[in-house]
């Protein structure tokens, strides 16, 4: 998994930032919330978006990122739409209710969930399409934050 992400290691001085150039400290670097069942997909999102600068609080379920949002304030929330439990639509529900200035991109590999998600465009900024490249989620992270920022992508 390192080739795909760099095979680099990333030092506490200089980390990528999200356009892919190198960032110095003090750089704003984006508080990722990250919900994914599938713990390969989890540290695969976890590690590229570090890599990139990124700060990710990554939790297996639903249940557990809503613990993480009472606990801290994110940047963005990346969630897979089919988990256990609480799912990443409910989760998106609840979380804008509380956070209704963060963005929210999710993952699915179903069609018929990424249906469910596209009617509720008024609270997500992205579905994207597994299975994804290191490229396209790093995108869609960028995209989303951007506009909620009122920056061009």
């Amino acid at each position: 998994m390192a080739s795909l992400i760099g095979g680099g290691s990333v030092n506490s001085r200089s980390r990528r930032s999200r356009s892919g150039v190198q960032a110095q400290d003090g750089d704003h670097v984006a508080e990722i919330l990250l919900a994914e069942d599938d713990e390969a997909v989890r540290e695969f999102v976890s590690r590229a978006l570090s890599y990139y600068g990124h700060q990710v609080t990554a939790v297996p379920d639903g249940g557990s990122a809503l613990e993480a949002l009472e606990k801290s304030p994110f940047d963005l929330m990346l969630t897979d739409i089919v988990m256990p439990g609480l799912d990443g639509i409910a989760l998106a529900l609840k979380a804008t209710k509380v956070r209704p200035a963060m963005p929210v991109v999710m993952m699915t590999g179903f069609a018929s969930e990424r249906q469910r998600a596209h009617n509720l465009d008024a609270l997500i900024d992205r579905v994207v399409a597994k299975p994804f490249s290191l490229k396209e989620i790093c995108a869609a992270v960028d995209d989303a934050l951007a506009s909620r920022r009122g920056v061009p992508a």
